[in-house]
């Protein structure tokens, strides 16, 4: 009887070693990674979001940071499960490639040209920026570019190609690149007094901001689209697809959406939902 005893305490302790072993793997397996941008993080967007998104499904969303051209490329290596970024033109090309699925649009804001209060270029209330962009050259203000292949460098990159400025040649001069992320780059233009392009979401979470202040902002070639998109998994069929799904279709359906609408920074909405879902 004492035998029987212990083999049944035995088996009840296995039973529910086991059992615990699978809600362990079943908690380290609940989770996606998104690939995004530093410009989603560091405004605060996903601070406010997730939590709301794990408490309505239980699903963890952890968050690689990069520059839109890192977060692609973390993409094609199959080290993500969704891509968040804002450049249309190279996720157009991800996904003409192969490396990613069903793309959406989410939301938008825009670009700003942020400079010294003093304005040595003269470029302040200036609505168009290939012609604020040649006075800050011709002037040879100090310019503070990410130069990190982010979705916000190849935006700036675009913008002085049109307002026909070869920035390469600057390079080391008055123009300057961190190759860091965008508040990074914001704290090295504050610092050196110099003018940047930061996406507005950046901006208005930005505390260190110094003696910089919006000068240039409004014009329709500052506009700042963000996609999002499953990585591929017939590429890598260990991409979470279905939870990967799950989040794509919930930033993209009404509850998603207004989430984003209601993230605000001292009452100022900071991106605008424009989710065309399927």
């Amino acid at each position: 009887m004492h035998t029987r005893l212990k083999q049944l305490i035995g088996a009840g302790a296995s039973m529910l070693m086991a059992f615990m072993l699978i809600i362990e793997a079943q908690a380290q397996t609940n989770f996606i990674t998104v690939a995004s941008t530093t410009s989603t993080e560091q405004s605060g967007l996903f601070n406010y979001i997730l939590p709301i998104y794990k408490a309505k499904t239980g699903m963890e969303v952890r968050v690689i940071a990069q520059g839109t051209g890192q977060a692609l490329k973390t993409g094609e290596r199959g080290d993500a499960d969704v891509v968040f970024v804002h450049d249309t033109a190279a996720e157009e090309k991800f996904v003409a490639a192969g490396f990613g699925i069903g793309r959406r649009e989410v939301m938008y804001n825009d670009f700003v040209v942020v400079g010294p209060k003093t304005d040595p270029a003269g470029i302040r209330n200036m609505k168009d920026v290939s012609a604020g962009l040649k006075k800050i050259a011709t002037s040879k203000s100090l310019f503070a570019s990410r130069g990190d292949d982010s979705g916000t460098h190849k935006t700036e990159l675009r913008l002085w190609k049109a307002a026909g400025i070869d920035v390469k040649a600057a390079s080391g001069k008055w123009y300057r690149e961190t190759g860091s992320g965008m508040g990074a780059t914001l704290n090295t233009a504050a610092g050196l007094n110099a003018y940047t392009l930061t996406d507005r979401g950046t901006w208005l979470s930005f505390k260190n901001r110094g003696d910089l202040v919006i000068l240039l902002e409004g014009d329709q070639r500052l506009f700042n689209q963000y996609g999002v998109m499953l990585v591929n998994p017939a590429k890598h069929p260990h991409v979470k697809k279905t939870m990967g799904q799950a989040f794509i279709d919930w930033i993209t359906s009404s509850e998603g959406q207004k989430t984003i609408t209601d993230f605000k920074i001292n009452g100022e909405q900071l991106f605008f939902p424009n989710a065309k879902r399927p």
